[in-house]
């Protein structure tokens, strides 16, 4: 179950003198090549690539055990949360081993449910998949967009939601967007980009999103525009019709950056102009809902934590706003407006917290939840009198509640059924320092009754970025993973969002080498406490994530026994060249900028690879559709660190096909990932383990 005892022989990819010059140094790129993914050299590169990574796959006996154990546990039914429009409620569910959930529509929740939209049937192999939805008030259109082969472009459909029949609306060129009803139930808003080019849609940068109106039965080219700005080619729009329907709702986004800019249009006026309300990019604002002028918003302008705030578009001015729930020490994750109250979603170190207030911001109650864990949901109308919501933590499945807003009781809608004990594991919280001193929380799952002799195989997971939260989770992989023996370790980094905008911002641009000393340290803390040792810790991550796993496996090499990076940012001197990428300066700063070049180029994992340099045995996965985090980041750090790389732990990249960044992947294709990564770890951790 060893490494191998030779390396292997990669294959040995032509190098071009590609040399840049950023402010004055010059920084070759030979792979450069490598950024066109239709381009017969680099699919021949792919297709030797794969044969090398599944070969290797293919040798650790354990492996298709690993594969019938994941599929055996996945095979359970997955329920999502309930919500109502109109006269009809609806609700996702999957039956265990679909590629994609079902969306189904019945008329009282112990009514017999109704197929509505089965995203299964839409392709053989799963790769079509359900992106967005969005239904009329009256319950009886659903619009809703499909994603195909894990691409972020979508097209846009319409059906019938008595009668399951498709209407002839199709829309097409749409990316970053959900889609709104206006309350007569004649059409919604919507945001798209020009029609790209053919051929390069899939790498090409994308510029100048507009926000349009769509009415039922007109086609696309008939659609009119509600907004653009041709002065600002990287402003996005969302819009978001208000609950009574007065109102659209603009929310300006620039990128990845967490700060935005709110405007409304009265739709009661024909013809109304759009106005803007808050026109500065100097916080975040979320829109709530509306009392007559009165618009309510959550907000971190000076509360980092996050506030409720309320606005009088009559009296627009700073010095009018009032503060309705001030800042608390938990960070103010969302709000929803439900029996005439606003339901609070905090996040207290890193597990949820839900609070109830009256409009005037007075403290009524906390919703009694069943542990530590994560909570989605308390979706509803401003009257609604019951919602739901879901539970999850590291042992318990995502499981579904109906909570009464009069009484305060919550009751069991549905409990999934999962082939495993949650009584045989455990979950602990630990704060361990960082490099500076800062206190960072970790949580850490297992098997009951683990040994602490350093001999334990770990495997350490983070994001660190964007100002996105990671609370526990159930999930089937980290299930099997702790059934062969594996210690499951999840570290919430500086960057993300678990401790509001100054935790966000202290991973940023120049202060993002936080967040690898942030990893780092929970990497030494797991060893200095017995947890594991070098040759048994692994480190995993996704996205920013594989950003964060390749800039720590080139720092501290010797600190890791594998590492599995992920559809990652690997090339930070060109990751805004492409699809989205231009928006993430935002968050890690540009290299076209004299003074945010250096820590880019500090870090970049492409960047610090060494000649010469044993590395962990690493498995890098990415996908051929990913038009997120374009392959060519994880193309170029493979032939890099297979040039690079002095020793014989095998350095791999597995290419899927027919995928994309994440989002909408077919459970086959998980499950396949899943038993191809705890395999490699297998072998190159040298994990005795039975199933």
């Amino acid at each position: 179950m060893s490494s191998s005892p030779k390396p292997l022989n990669y294959p040995l990819p032509r190098k071009s003198d590609q040399i840049d010059d950023y402010h004055g140094t010059l920084v070759a790129d030979p792979y450069r090549w490598l950024e066109d993914p239709n381009s017969e050299e680099t699919k021949a590169w792919i297709e030797a690539e794969n044969q090398i990574t599944f070969a290797y796959l293919g040798e650790v006996a354990v492996r298709e055990k690993i594969q019938q154990r994941l599929t055996k546990l996945w095979d359970y039914e997955k329920y999502g949360i309930p919500f109502k429009e109109g006269e009809n409620y609806f609700y996702f569910k999957n039956n265990g081993l679909q590629n994609q959930s079902v969306l189904y529509t019945l008329k009282s929740l112990d009514s017999e449910p109704r197929v509505l939209l089965d995203p299964n049937k839409l392709s053989a192999d799963g790769t079509v998949a359900l992106s967005g939805l969005a239904i009329s008030d009256n319950g009886k259109l659903l619009a809703y967009g499909l994603s195909t082969a894990g691409s972020d472009w979508q097209e846009w459909k319409v059906l019938d939601v008595k009668t399951g029949e498709e209407l002839p609306d199709h829309l097409n060129w749409i990316k970053f967007s959900g889609a709104s009803w206006t309350n007569d139930n004649q059409g919604f808003f919507y945001s798209r980009y020009d029609e790209p080019n053919a051929k390069t849609k899939l790498e090409d940068a994308n510029y100048y999103q507009k926000l349009y109106y769509h009415r039922l039965g007109t086609a696309q080219s008939e659609d009119i525009l509600i907004y653009q700005r041709l002065d600002e080619k990287e402003w996005g729009f969302r819009g978001d019709v208000t609950e009574d329907g007065c109102y659209l709702i603009i929310s300006v986004w620039l990128g990845t950056d967490s700060r935005n800019l709110v405007f409304y249009k009265d739709l009661t006026q024909p013809n109304a102009e759009v106005v803007e309300l808050i026109s500065q990019f100097e916080a975040n604002y979320s829109f709530i809902e509306h009392d007559e002028t009165v618009f309510y918003f959550r907000t971190d302008l000076d509360a980092p934590r996050g506030r409720v705030i309320a606005i009088d578009i009559a009296r627009p001015d700073k010095e009018a706003w009032r503060e309705v729930i001030p800042q608390n020490q938990a960070t103010l994750e969302s709000v929803n407006f439900l029996n005439n109250q606003l339901i609070c979603d905090y996040l207290q170190d890193a597990h949820s917290q839900i609070k109830i207030f009256d409009l005037n911001g007075t403290f009524i109650q906390d919703v009694e939840l069943p542990g530590l864990g994560s909570v989605n949901g308390f979706d509803g109308k401003r009257y609604d009198t019951e919602t739901f919501y879901s539970f999850t933590s590291f042992t318990t499945p995502v499981t579904i509640y109906r909570y009464n807003l009069i009484t305060g009781e919550s009751e069991l809608f549905r409990q999934p059924n999962v082939d495993f004990n949650p009584e045989d594991y455990e979950t602990k919280q630990v704060f361990y320092q960082s490099k500076d001193g800062t206190q960072v929380p970790m949580f850490i799952t297992h098997k009951k009754g683990i040994k602490l002799n350093g001999n334990n195989p770990t495997c350490l997971y983070a994001y660190g970025g964007f100002n996105i939260s990671l609370t526990p989770n159930f999930s089937v992989n980290i299930l099997v993973w702790m059934e062969m023996g594996g210690i499951y370790a999840s570290a919430n980094l500086r960057g993300g969002g678990e401790y509001g905008e100054e935790w966000h911002q202290a991973g940023m641009k120049e202060k993002k080498q936080n967040v690898f000393d942030d990893f780092i340290a929970a990497a030494e803390w797991l060893i200095a406490n017995n947890y594991t040792r070098p040759a048994k810790l692994a480190i995993a991550g996704g996205s920013n994530g594989g950003l964060l796993v390749g800039a720590c496996m080139t720092q501290r090499p010797e600190l890791f026994g594998a590492a599995l990076p992920a559809v990652g940012v690997m090339d930070m001197l060109r990751f805004h060249k492409f699809t989205i990428g231009w928006a993430w300066t935002a968050e890690y700063g540009s290299p076209d900028k004299r003074e945010e070049f250096p820590p880019l180029y500090a870090y970049s994992p492409l960047h610090n690879l060494k000649p010469g340099t044993a590395y962990p045995a690493t498995l890098i996965t990415t996908a051929d559709h990913d038009d997120r985090v374009v392959p060519a980041h994880s193309f170029k750090f493979a032939a890099t660190l297979q040039a690079a790389h002095n020793g014989n732990a095998p350095v791999l990249i597995r290419i899927e096909t027919k995928a994309g960044h994440g989002a909408g992947k077919p459970t086959t294709k998980i499950i396949e990932e899943a038993a191809d990564r705890w395999a490699f770890l297998v072998r190159t951790l040298d994990i005795d383990t039975e199933l």
